[in-house]
Protein backbone atom coordinates (compact mmCIF):
# COMPACT_ATOMS: atom_id res chain seq x y z
CA UNK A 1 0.00 0.00 0.00
CA UNK A 2 3.03 2.32 0.28
CA UNK A 3 3.36 5.09 -2.26
CA UNK A 4 5.83 7.84 -3.09
CA UNK A 5 3.15 10.33 -4.20
CA UNK A 6 3.14 13.81 -2.69
CA UNK A 7 0.64 14.47 0.09
CA UNK A 8 -1.77 16.34 -2.26
CA UNK A 9 -1.64 13.40 -4.72
CA UNK A 10 -2.19 10.94 -1.85
CA UNK A 11 -5.17 12.98 -0.61
CA UNK A 12 -6.97 12.53 -3.95
CA UNK A 13 -7.06 8.76 -3.26
CA UNK A 14 -9.37 9.38 -0.29
CA UNK A 15 -12.47 10.70 -2.08
CA UNK A 16 -14.14 7.25 -1.75
CA UNK A 17 -14.40 7.85 2.02
CA UNK A 18 -16.95 10.68 1.70
CA UNK A 19 -20.49 9.87 2.76
CA UNK A 20 -22.07 8.08 5.69
CA UNK A 21 -20.89 4.68 6.90
CA UNK A 22 -23.15 2.81 9.34
CA UNK A 23 -21.61 0.56 12.00
CA UNK A 24 -22.53 -3.11 11.59
CA UNK A 25 -20.71 -4.75 14.53
CA UNK A 26 -22.26 -3.08 17.57
CA UNK A 27 -23.87 -4.72 20.59
CA UNK A 28 -27.70 -4.97 20.54
CA UNK A 29 -29.35 -1.67 21.48
CA UNK A 30 -26.49 0.38 20.07
CA UNK A 31 -26.04 2.10 16.74
CA UNK A 32 -23.39 4.28 15.20
CA UNK A 33 -21.87 5.75 12.11
CA UNK A 34 -19.04 7.79 10.67
CA UNK A 35 -19.83 10.60 8.25
CA UNK A 36 -17.14 12.17 6.07
CA UNK A 37 -17.39 15.34 3.95
CA UNK A 38 -14.78 17.11 1.88
CA UNK A 39 -14.56 20.65 3.25
CA UNK A 40 -11.88 21.99 0.88
CA UNK A 41 -9.33 20.80 -1.67
CA UNK A 42 -7.11 19.03 0.87
CA UNK A 43 -9.31 18.38 3.91
CA UNK A 44 -11.92 15.80 4.90
CA UNK A 45 -13.95 16.28 8.08
CA UNK A 46 -15.44 13.28 9.82
CA UNK A 47 -17.76 12.69 12.73
CA UNK A 48 -18.04 9.40 14.56
CA UNK A 49 -21.11 8.79 16.69
CA UNK A 50 -22.18 5.85 18.85
CA UNK A 51 -25.66 5.75 20.39
CA UNK A 52 -26.95 3.63 23.25
CA UNK A 53 -30.66 3.57 22.46
CA UNK A 54 -31.43 7.26 21.83
CA UNK A 55 -28.59 8.51 24.05
CA UNK A 56 -25.21 9.59 22.71
CA UNK A 57 -22.54 7.26 24.12
CA UNK A 58 -19.47 8.49 22.21
CA UNK A 59 -18.60 11.29 19.78
CA UNK A 60 -15.37 11.95 17.94
CA UNK A 61 -14.36 14.66 15.50
CA UNK A 62 -12.01 13.49 12.78
CA UNK A 63 -10.01 15.28 10.10
CA UNK A 64 -7.77 14.07 7.30
CA UNK A 65 -5.66 16.89 5.91
CA UNK A 66 -2.51 17.94 4.12
CA UNK A 67 -0.21 19.89 6.45
CA UNK A 68 3.51 20.67 6.13
CA UNK A 69 3.79 18.44 3.01
CA UNK A 70 2.40 15.43 4.90
CA UNK A 71 -0.98 13.75 5.17
CA UNK A 72 -2.47 13.47 8.66
CA UNK A 73 -5.46 11.83 10.35
CA UNK A 74 -6.45 13.98 13.33
CA UNK A 75 -8.63 12.54 16.11
CA UNK A 76 -10.34 14.92 18.53
CA UNK A 77 -11.99 12.92 21.32
CA UNK A 78 -12.95 13.66 24.90
CA UNK A 79 -10.28 12.34 27.20
CA UNK A 80 -7.45 13.85 25.15
CA UNK A 81 -6.39 17.39 26.05
CA UNK A 82 -5.55 18.17 22.41
CA UNK A 83 -6.38 16.60 19.03
CA UNK A 84 -3.99 13.74 18.24
CA UNK A 85 -2.16 13.69 14.88
CA UNK A 86 -1.38 10.43 13.09
CA UNK A 87 0.94 10.59 10.06
CA UNK A 88 0.16 8.66 6.87
CA UNK A 89 2.46 5.67 6.43
CA UNK A 90 0.60 3.84 3.62
CA UNK A 91 -2.18 4.67 1.17
CA UNK A 92 -3.93 3.12 -1.81
CA UNK A 93 -7.22 3.65 -3.62
CA UNK A 94 -8.90 1.20 -1.18
CA UNK A 95 -7.34 2.02 2.16
CA UNK A 96 -4.83 3.81 4.29
CA UNK A 97 -2.72 3.58 7.44
CA UNK A 98 -1.87 6.44 9.80
CA UNK A 99 0.49 6.05 12.76
CA UNK A 100 1.64 7.89 15.87
CA UNK A 101 4.05 5.67 17.85
CA UNK A 102 4.21 8.24 20.69
CA UNK A 103 0.45 8.10 21.42
CA UNK A 104 -0.78 5.79 24.21
CA UNK A 105 -3.64 4.15 22.25
CA UNK A 106 -4.18 3.76 19.43
CA UNK A 107 -0.78 3.96 17.80
CA UNK A 108 -2.09 2.85 14.40
CA UNK A 109 -5.32 3.56 12.49
CA UNK A 110 -6.10 1.53 9.37
CA UNK A 111 -9.11 1.79 7.05
CA UNK A 112 -9.70 -0.83 4.34
CA UNK A 113 -12.57 -0.66 1.86
CA UNK A 114 -14.05 -3.96 0.71
CA UNK A 115 -16.83 -3.17 -1.77
CA UNK A 116 -19.65 -1.43 0.10
CA UNK A 117 -18.05 -2.35 3.41
CA UNK A 118 -15.34 -0.60 5.37
CA UNK A 119 -13.15 -2.06 8.11
CA UNK A 120 -11.46 0.40 10.45
CA UNK A 121 -8.92 -1.02 12.88
CA UNK A 122 -7.26 0.84 15.71
CA UNK A 123 -4.30 -0.90 17.32
CA UNK A 124 -1.27 -0.61 19.54
CA UNK A 125 0.33 -2.11 22.64
CA UNK A 126 -0.65 -5.63 21.54
CA UNK A 127 -4.38 -4.96 21.22
CA UNK A 128 -6.64 -4.16 18.28
CA UNK A 129 -10.26 -3.07 17.91
CA UNK A 130 -12.16 -3.57 14.64
CA UNK A 131 -15.04 -1.39 13.48
CA UNK A 132 -17.13 -2.64 10.54
CA UNK A 133 -19.20 -0.23 8.48
CA UNK A 134 -21.51 -0.39 5.50
CA UNK A 135 -22.04 2.55 3.13
CA UNK A 136 -25.43 4.16 3.66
Amino acid sequence: MQTQDTAPEQFKKLTWLTGTWNRTNLKPGRSGHERWVQTNTYELKGWGLTLRGADTAFVEKLTILVKDSNLYYVADVSGNAQPVYFKCTAISTDGFVFENPAHDFPKRIEYKREGAQLKATISGNGKAVEYWFERQ
